[in-house]
């Protein structure tokens, strides 16, 4: 398996678990995408509050 198919593969399971994750586990996996691409700050932030509106108070989407 690539790298890419592996990333796709764990991003998929992940957003999938999003709202079954520890709120700190999500600020930091949030935050690791972040520090490697910050212009999809809105973007993501945007996506995962509305598909799981738990996280729409996430402190890392501001």
């Amino acid at each position: 398996m690539d790298e890419t198919k592996a990333a796709m593969t764990l991003g998929q399971a992940a957003i999938e678990l999003w709202p079954t994750l520890p709120r700190d586990f999500q600020e930091q996996l949030f935050e690791r995408v972040m520090a490697a691409s910050p212009d999809l700050r809105t973007e993501l932030a945007t996506f995962l509050h509305d598909r799981h509106p738990r996280t729409a108070h996430h402190s890392g989407a501001s």
